[in-house]
């Protein structure tokens, strides 16, 4: 309920958060480490540290300190001590770190120059196997020497399609590899060399003779991104072995206790990127062929859900000791829940359910599992969940300053959709609400479009309320979380199902007393900017709209962003643009550009290699052309998620170009 005496939130309360993520509970059920992000507002740099918290009483302290990013913490098997990355030695290299658990200084095990994936320890604690990507020579070069530095990059020579990545900018020319790394000193020894593939997300066979990666091995990887398989290799290196499963993107691999099957997580086949993310079984000598245990269930199996205050990572499939069942994320109704799901595939009981669970770890004996656990009001804590009593316990307060905060009031509610069809939604009413006013509204879609809004903290919305709107969004039809008939609604059709569904929401919105419709505007960014896009070239209900980092011309789209070719199947029904130019561009926004009316503010980010710049320029200009009140904002320097985890200054000058521009109009 809205507490007058409470102040409203800011869009500067991004430098109060702590992000809290990746718990990771202790072989013994003890302790939880966890990483927890702070900005420093003076250098606008993010620094993690590491965390513990007693599981019995509670006690939470600070284990790392200094101005680092210590992330990824794994546990020894003897639970004596813990491994993490690093940047303490070189802000610039990272380098995997050792801490007893009982005191005393981190060390730094490895010196290696280059990019460290995913790592954890063999089951005997003797080593590590690293997924790592070697720095290229001629980086190395630059870098040790002054002049070469400050002349930089001369050219870049790119021989492979996949040669950018949003976030990581270009890639190398070395591929990502797997290594074994000694845990007593730092010794490395690289198993897998060759630069035509990549090998990822290795993890050691129960006994720790094998070491099983996934690995696109095809003849052409970069375009043929769906035939990916896992693959086996001897700890100590040797020739590797191939078990073979159905084609289709897979990841989140998981050896059972005795070695004897391995499960998944994946889609079938080429494109078709509305399936639910399944879980598979197969074999691990490859005796039988892989099967699909969840599809009959017709849910998403993964931690797939949006927000603006940090991503939950799915974790992979946890086996259960007796090899019976196992612990998975699934996201449905927008809620991301724990699961057991048994070995046939017939039962899935829900453990923790109605909110956001992300990341989750057990104990060795499997009596409690340590989760991250978030809500609409919260930005998350850590909980624990005792397994046979089913009983969980938050243990962290982290971000208390929120109490003082007065959000607004939010509903959460059913309605039908364009077709009939039943679709949730959340509508935000600002603090201190007066049923008897009329408010102006903004409508915010999600982007993706394979992923879903729910019950998650959304520092924007907040903020926008606080400023006297009413924030209403909903999960039309196209994203996830509803089951694959929805989410392949918009397939090969996107601005159709999608756009019917948020104007359906919009007649609900409007249709309510305290709705000002004269004052409607609507916003939303990645595939929320295209559709914003889509929707001012379709009607001029809305005064006002916003569209950041969005795509405009699937044409274009197709060759200059780093996944563009991926969406073959949506935009040209698995074809390249020059075999059906057609249907990239009656599914393209500016084909409809002439038709704007709406004042419309743009925003991008320059080192957007998803959605690139000149998607978000191409639709401003056409605006200024036809005489459409417009501005374009780019931020330097900023990929394609800003929102969510942009430099903290320029997030708040984001906030605040978006209320400008509606308090303009609104």
């Amino acid at each position: 309920m809205s507490t007058p005496t409470k102040r409203q939130i800011q869009a500067e309360d991004l430098y109060r958060y702590q992000r809290v993520f990746d718990p990771k509970i202790s072989p013994d059920g003890s302790n939880i480490v966890l990483c927890v992000e702070h900005v420093d507002q003076k250098t606008e740099k993010k620094h993690v540290n590491l965390w513990l918290v007693a599981v019995e009483n509670k006690s939470v302290r600070q284990f790392t300190f200094g101005n680092y990013s210590d992330t990824r913490p794994a546990w020894s098997p003897d639970g004596r001590q813990i491994a993490f990355l690093s940047n303490r030695g070189d802000e610039k290299q990272p380098q995997i770190y050792l801490i007893p658990i009982d005191g005393g200084e981190a060390r730094p095990l490895t010196q290696m120059k280059g990019s460290f994936g995913s790592f954890e320890w063999s089951p005997n604690g003797q080593n590590f196997v690293c997924q790592f990507r070697r720095k290229d020579q001629e980086v190395i070069e630059r870098e040790e020497d002054p002049q070469k530095k400050e002349l930089g990059v001369v050219a870049r020579h790119i021989t492979r399609p996949r040669f950018k990545f949003d976030e990581q900018g270009y890639l190398p020319q070395s591929r990502w590899h797997i290594w074994t790394i000694d845990t007593s000193n730092g010794t490395a020894v690289q198993l897998t060399s060759d630069d035509s593939y990549d090998e990822q997300e290795p993890h050691w066979s129960p006994d720790g003779s094998e070491i099983l990666f996934f690995s696109n091995r095809s003849a052409n990887p970069d375009i043929d991104d769906h035939l990916v398989d896992l693959y086996a290799i001897p700890a100590i290196g040797g020739d590797l072995r191939h078990i073979e499963t159905p084609d289709g993107e897979k990841s989140h691999a998981s050896w059972s206790g005795n070695g004897r099957f391995i499960a998944y997580l994946a889609h079938q086949g080429k494109g078709d990127a509305g399936q639910n993310t399944n879980l598979w079984l197969v074999p691990s000598d490859g005796s039988a062929p892989a099967q699909n245990l969840t599809g009959h269930f017709d849910i998403e199996f993964s931690s797939n859900l949006v927000t603006d205050t940090g991503d939950q990572p799915t974790t992979r499939p946890v086996w259960a000791s007796d090899d019976q069942s196992l612990f998975v994320h699934t996201a449905q109704h927008g809620t991301i829940s724990l699961n057991r799901l048994s070995r046939d595939g017939e039962s899935l009981e829900e453990l923790v359910s109605g909110s956001i669970v992300g990341a989750f770890s057990l104990d060795r004996a499997q009596n409690r599992a340590a989760y991250w656990h978030g809500t609409l009001d919260d930005l998350g804590q850590i909980h624990v969940l005792d397994l046979a009593a089913n009983q969980s316990r938050c243990l962290t307060r982290f971000n208390d300053w929120l109490d003082e905060i007065d959000l607004g009031e939010i509903e959460e509610l059913w309605f039908k959709g364009a077709a009939g069809n039943d679709l949730q939604g959340w509508i935000l009413k600002p603090p201190g609400f007066d049923p008897a006013q009329k408010y102006p509204s903004i409508l915010e879609i999600h982007g993706g479009p394979w992923t879903q809004y729910g019950r998650s903290f959304f520092h924007e919305f907040y903020l926008l309320a606080a400023n006297g709107y009413v924030v209403y969004f909903t999960n039309p039809r196209g994203g996830q979380g509803y089951g694959e008939a929805h989410a392949k609604a918009i397939h090969r059709r996107w601005g159709q199902a999608d756009y019917a569904d948020l104007m359906a929401w919009t007649d609900y919105v409007a249709s309510l007393p305290y709705i000002d419709t004269e004052r409607m505007g609507v916003t939303g960014g990645s595939y929320g900017g295209y559709m914003t896009g889509w929707i001012v070239g379709q009607t001029t209900r809305f005064k006002a709209a916003v569209a950041q980092r969005m795509v405009s011309n699937g044409i274009s789209f197709w060759g200059s962003s780093d996944v563009g070719y991926f969406f073959e199947d949506d935009f040209g029904n698995g074809k390249p643009p020059w075999e059906n130019l057609t249907s990239y561009w009656d599914q393209s926004p500016m084909k409809y550009v002439a038709n704007v009316k709406t004042p419309t503010l743009v925003i991008h980010s320059e080192q957007d290699f998803r959605c690139r710049q000149e998607q978000g320029e191409q639709f401003f200009l056409a605006l200024k052309r036809l005489g459409v009140d417009s501005e374009l904002v780019l931020f330097p320097e900023e990929p394609h998620g800003l929102s969510r985890n942009g430099r903290t200054d320029r997030r708040i000058v984001r906030l605040n170009h978006i209320l400008r521009w509606f308090n303009k109009y609104l």
